[in-house]
């Protein structure tokens, strides 16, 4: 398998890593905000643990540690292996603007 990383070009899957399904959103957790405890923790434990096993496209996380170090969002295909895109992830690795002094 290869992939294309947008600031390295197409490289051998070894160097990257594996991180999972890019699309569970982080629940939102604040103590103010009188949300029942209970319901955080469970929220909290569905978003670590549960995961669907998608048979078809679905968004993934990679990171690029043989290369650029930049982390990924790949859309791929489960059944065939084929990536259909591949984008830095926001915020993170080469795809962040460079702060003053770097």
């Amino acid at each position: 398998m290869r992939i294309a990383c947008p600031f390295c070009g197409e490289r051998e899957v070894g160097e990257f890593s594996y991180l999972g399904d890019a699309s569970p959103k982080r629940p939102r957790y604040t103590v103010d905000d009188g949300s029942d405890p209970a319901a955080l923790e469970e929220a909290f434990y569905d978003y670590v643990y549960l995961r669907d096993n998608v048979a078809g496209t679905m968004r993934e996380y990679w990171y690029h540690g043989g290369g650029c170090r930049s982390w990924l969002i790949a859309e791929r295909d489960t059944r065939t292996h084929e990536f259909k895109s591949v984008q830095a992830a926001p915020g993170a690795g080469a795809s962040r603007a460079a702060l003053p002094g770097e």
